[in-house]
């Protein structure tokens, strides 16, 4: 039987790549999207270096066709999808006063409807116990007004969260956002290992006992 997969969306040196780590840790092969080729390739040879394949392709998940045909080549390949990672949001500093439409469009975007996207693109390839992860924040309710971009996204894919799970419930596929209820830092409570410890543990949650939205207060 082959290993288990994890598509992790939105792949960088933060959560992401300790979402990487950990998933191969576990014992699944990980594919990654990220913007940089750079961290990318860094990325992977870490993952690799731990026993697991590791596939990885630069890609604007906002480029709704681009970001289909990347999670289906990833499918394709492994024959299986049974984690859908997703990371992106976009930070610009600007409060209600300073933001446009435009802007505000572009960044949900980037943080709301690629979920879409990806989810649509994997589902091809997830069956029962399959699992779709967000990274979330408290940013949902505790908007900080100097990037309002942001609360509206982490609010809307939180959202998006509670309606897919409740679509693929029925396929045994469940979806959760984790909500991480304070800043990251390199130590402390709140570090990129932490949360990704958080995200695993919301994964593996038993069917009985899941819920959509877990917080994560360190």
């Amino acid at each position: 039987m082959s290993r288990p997969v994890v598509v992790i969306v939105g792949a960088g040196p933060g959560v992401s790549g300790s979402v990487a780590r950990k998933f191969a840790d576990e014992g699944y092969d990980v594919a990654l999207m990220g913007q940089d080729q750079g961290v990318l390739d860094d990325l992977a040879a870490d993952v690799e270096g731990r026993g697991a394949a590791c596939g990885h392709t630069v890609v604007d998940v906002t480029d709704e066709p681009a970001a289909r045909a990347a999670v289906r080549r990833f499918g394709e390949h492994a024959g299986r999808i049974d984690v859908l990672h997703f990371n992106p949001s976009a930070f610009r500093e600007k409060d209600p006063l300073q933001l446009s439409v435009d802007e505000l469009l572009e960044d949900v975007r980037l943080g709301v409807g690629a979920l879409l996207t990806v989810v649509q693109a994997a589902r091809p390839f997830m069956s029962a116990g399959g699992r779709v992860s967000v990274t979330g924040s408290m940013a949902a309710d505790e908007p900080w007004e100097g990037a309002a971009s942001l609360g509206v996204q982490k609010a809307g894919v939180r959202n998006l969260v509670h309606s897919l799970d409740k679509t693929l419930s029925p396929d045994g596929i469940r979806a959760v956002s984790v909500t991480v209820r304070g800043a990251l830092a390199k130590d402390g409570a709140f570090t990129p290992d932490g949360v990704a410890e958080a995200l695993w543990a919301a994964v593996a949650t038993d069917e009985g006992d899941w819920r959509s939205e877990v917080p994560y207060a360190g």
